[in-house]
């Protein structure tokens, strides 16, 4: 079963609403929404990351924007939180870097997504590979992950 094949069944066990958009192969944000022909701000930079006692958490920003790990550190209530290499983050989420979705990960993480994006119904992230974007409802996100909606990007 592919990554999209597994992301793809996890949505439908869920029973939320989603769509799927293919595009050309990319790994940034940037390329990835233009691409697809979406504005930047509407596209989810999804950050695996690591707190200093090593709890692998996701970080959940617009695609325009620059994540402040200080801010997310004090949201989930740690001391630090750093992102981690490409590999790892795909070890943790189970999906390649440019195809990470903000939903139905590998491995369980607290998540904190940005309160800026709670303004818009939908938001596009990854789809599970470099080719294809996930449109999903942002209350969706929130509630699957029990995610904590807090500021940390600039």
């Amino acid at each position: 079963m592919t990554n999209e094949d597994l992301l793809k069944k996890y949505l439908e066990e869920t029973g939320v609403w989603y769509r799927f958009i293919e595009k050309k192969e990319t790994i940034h944000t940037a390329d990835a929404a233009k691409a697809a022909g979406l504005e930047l701000h509407r596209v989810t930079k999804n950050l695996v990351s690591k707190t200093n006692e090593g709890e692998p958490v996701l970080l959940i920003i617009p695609g325009d924007k620059r994540v402040r790990l200080k801010s997310a550190a004090k949201a989930l209530g740690v001391r630090r939180v750093s992102l981690v290499s490409f590999e790892e983050a795909e070890k943790i989420s189970g999906y390649p870097p440019g195809g990470t979705p903000s939903v139905g990960h590998k491995t369980k993480m607290r998540t904190v997504i940005d309160k800026s994006l709670i303004q818009y119904e939908t938001v596009y992230c990854g789809g599970g590979s470099r080719k294809r974007l996930l449109e999903i409802r942002t209350e969706d996100i929130i509630r699957l992950n029990n995610a904590i909606v807090a500021e940390i990007s600039k």
